[in-house]
């Protein structure tokens, strides 16, 4: 659907204003659902790091089990972006996408930054003017706290919005399968089996080939608007395959890889590996044959909402806890871990419930 005009030149006001009172479009119930999966996700994933320190033992095991299972949490965010920014349907103007999108991005980004290095210093009772001036220059150069590496794969992807809605706009099916078979093999299954005989062996330029995590990122966009488009109720069965092998190969990949080395070796865990491609692919046919109750579809959309405010400030909660000995490493991981990501859920729900309040802080900062 192209942008709407009116098709009356004698009253367009009329017409505007019949189109003002048109009901909004119906939220997405699968973008809801997996947004609000991914986010626990995201806590299941860095409640369980302090877990796989040492030598693999068995409670290393348990929190390798956590974090394997919840590996798909970042791509399906990526993958619920695409359904979002991609319909071509949606107007998005370059200017729009640079004076909002991007701003409240880099705005949030370098807020969250701030605050990260500000109470790290206090903590360390290091608030000198040296430490202050060090700090300024690690937020002007983007060394940001780790998880906020994902903003800084967002304005790539934000960037390169006018580039992939151009091609789901004027290209076909066939023309969008192509780009994602050729993501899938530079993408995710040669940065998968660049470590594996014989790819060893490569040398020169077909060692570049290969995307990297940043840009391989993007192909995420488009899978999740592909999957929206032309696989909107894909069979259970073989989602549940997808997922179930995708989880055998990042856990067990992780766990023979790590065995070897003697340490965790994260090869297998990265969000570029095969395994956690079919583990977000499963996961997210799931969510689109989900059939909700209506509470339950409620809660989903609000912690959907909830869920860029509840990653941006869950480190605080992380470290908040830790510092009082509330660790997932300090009882069996298998219990402790979804228990401490659960609590952290909900200070990042309470916390997003009250900056919501604040004038500007919501659309700019949360």
């Amino acid at each position: 659907m192209g942008p709407w005009k009116p098709t009356s030149r004698r009253n367009p006001r009329r017409r505007f204003h019949d189109f003002q009172n048109l009901p909004p479009p119906p939220r997405n119930r699968t973008v809801d659902l997996v947004k609000s999966s991914a986010i626990f996700g995201v806590l299941l994933i860095h409640a369980s790091a302090g877990c796989l320190s040492g030598p693999v033992s068995a409670p290393w095991l348990s929190g390798l089990f956590w974090n394997a299972l919840a590996r798909p949490a970042v791509p399906l965010f990526l993958m619920a972006s695409g359904a979002l920014l991609l319909p071509p349907e949606r107007e998005l103007p370059i200017k729009r996408l640079y004076t909002r999108s991007m701003a409240r991005l880099l705005a949030a980004l370098f807020f969250w930054a701030a605050c990260y290095k500000l109470v790290y210093l206090w903590l360390l009772d290091s608030l000198t003017p040296w430490d202050l001036e060090a700090a300024a220059k690690n937020l002007l150069l983007f060394r940001h706290e780790e998880h906020l590496y994902y903003l800084h794969i967002m304005l790539l992807v934000y960037a390169f919005l006018p580039v992939t809605r151009l091609l789901v706009r004027n290209g076909d099916r066939q023309s969008l399968e192509y780009a994602l078979g050729l993501w899938l093999l530079l993408g995710i299954l040669y940065p998968t089996v660049r470590t594996l005989w014989p790819f060893t062996l490569l040398g020169g330029v077909p060692v570049q080939w290969r995307l990297n995590l940043a840009y391989s990122s993007i192909g995420y966009t488009l899978l999740g608007h592909y999957l929206t488009v032309y696989r909107p109720r894909p069979r259970r069965p073989l989602c549940l395959a997808a997922l179930l092998a995708g989880f055998l190969l990042t856990f067990g990949g992780a766990w023979a890889a790590s065995a070897a080395a003697g340490r965790l070796e994260e090869h297998f865990l990265e969000g570029t590996g095969a395994g956690v491609f079919l583990e977000a692919l499963g996961f997210w046919g799931l969510c689109q044959r989900a059939s909700l109750p209506e509470w339950a579809g409620r809660a989903a959309e609000r912690l959907s909402k909830a869920s860029f405010c509840v990653f941006l400030t869950h480190v605080f909660f992380l470290q908040f806890f830790a510092r009082h000995g509330l660790r997932a490493a300090e009882g069996p991981p298998l219990f402790t871990v979804p228990l401490v990501s659960l609590l952290v859920l909900i200070c990042g729900w309470g916390a997003y419930a009250l900056f919501s309040r604040v004038p500007g802080v919501r659309r700019w900062l949360i």
